[in-house]
């Protein structure tokens, strides 16, 4: 994974789109069981965003 996860996104979506070893594991056309619990469950960990008015 290149460089850090901006803020407002979720590290493990960050990671899981562009990282290319993060889905090596999965057969073709098999889910990755982490990113449907995200699809099912959210993102319960996002970056924090930061504010411009301060």
């Amino acid at each position: 994974m290149t460089g850090q996860t901006p803020p407002g996104e979720c590290p493990q979506c960050w990671q899981h789109a562009h990282d290319r070893n993060a889905h090596r594991h999965l057969r073709p056309r098999e889910d990755c069981p982490q990113c449907v619990d995200h699809m099912v469950n959210g993102h319960p960990n996002l970056v924090p965003k930061t504010s411009r008015w301060w």
